[in-house]
């Protein structure tokens, strides 16, 4: 038997392309479509009607693609997710990319494949026309995230303030050259992030320094070395953003490393409040996400799309919360 992915590979295009095409999708382009309909026909390829079937039906099956399950945020996350679910006699089949972009559409044109209600995408990498296609075929939600242009239902927090008041408060404790660590540029809520940090140091007149700006994987190991890069600066900064804990967490190694001390040489603020906060030494300052909540909302609104409820609110934002802890120390006249 012939699979979609034979031929993708033949049209030179990717499986859901193949998909969009053969559900009459509007958003494939005249050209793409011939070269897919050609490749069907070459292949003789027969889609699988039975499990188009079957997803008009209904198999109490939720996907949730997570970008990396290790770290403590997305786990709380899962948890709202799973609760919610179980509560409604839904199971949840989870699918962890490990940050790997390739896995991530792997498992997506997987789940194409499978007799699933919905799908959950917690800080998708793909493309948004790829999120936009996959949410034509099935009920889809994004958690953390939204997409730009599009009417997606989402649940996510205002990450560009919630950064511009990060940036604030260490502009408030005195200090001006602050270095920001980034996490990988390709999803929108580093941008987003990226976008608050510039908003605090413009409103309060302070200089743009592109060298103090640098892109992580949101890995201790990336915060680690971006703050030696950030050290080796001629003035370094006195203090550093990172867009999660964990980054912040490697960037506090990496000041202790050169024997330094948090917050007396380098303030350090990070970005989620995870358990890791208050285990550090001294405590991190962060900003809280609620966590199980968006998992919960989430979760919540898949299920009424599923159920045919009517949703009146399609993009749900959350509060967050800046938790003042000892990474920052106290206002100090810095030049």
């Amino acid at each position: 038997m012939v699979k979609m992915t034979e031929v993708a590979k033949l049209a030179g295009v990717s499986p859901s392309t193949v998909s969009r095409v053969l559900s009459n999708s509007p958003y494939v382009s005249e050209e793409t479509r011939q070269r897919v309909l050609e490749a069907v026909k070459l292949l003789e390829y027969k889609p699988n009607r039975l499990a188009s079937n079957l997803r008009k039906m209904s198999s109490k099956t939720i996907v949730v693609v997570l970008p990396d399950i290790t770290n403590p945020f997305f786990a709380r996350i899962l948890q709202g997710l799973e609760d919610v679910a179980r509560e409604n006699g839904y199971h949840v089949l989870l699918g962890d990319t490990g940050n790997n972009l390739k896995l991530e559409k792997d498992f997506i044109d997987l789940v194409r494949e499978r007799f699933v209600d919905g799908l959950i995408l917690a800080t998708a990498r793909i493309r948004k026309e790829e999120i936009l296609a996959i949410s034509q075929e099935m009920p889809v939600v994004l958690a953390c995230e939204y997409v730009e242009g599009y009417d997606i239902p989402t649940v996510s927090i205002d990450n560009i303030s919630a950064a511009r008041q990060a940036t604030e408060h260490l502009i408030n404790l005195g200090h001006k050259r602050i270095g920001f660590i980034t996490g990988p540029l390709g999803v929108i809520l580093s941008r987003d992030r990226l976008k608050g940090y510039r908003q605090a140091l413009l409103l309060h007149e302070i200089p743009i320094d592109e060298s103090l700006i640098q892109e992580g994987d949101f890995s201790v190991k990336s915060g680690y070395d971006i703050m030696m890069k950030f050290l080796a600066v001629n003035p370094p900064p006195t203090a550093v953003f990172a867009s999660n804990d964990e980054m912040a967490v490697g960037a506090m190694k990496a000041i202790k490393h050169k024997g330094m001390r948090v917050p007396d040489d380098v303030a350090v603020i990070g970005f989620d409040d995870i358990p890791l906060c208050t285990l550090v030494e001294p405590e991190l300052t962060t900003i809280a996400q609620p966590k199980y909540e968006i998992g919960t909302h989430a979760m919540d609104m898949l299920l009424k799309i599923i159920k045919g409820t009517t949703v009146t609110r399609r993009q749900i934002v959350l509060d967050y919360e800046l938790i003042i802890r000892a990474s920052c120390g106290y206002r100090r006249s810095v030049t």
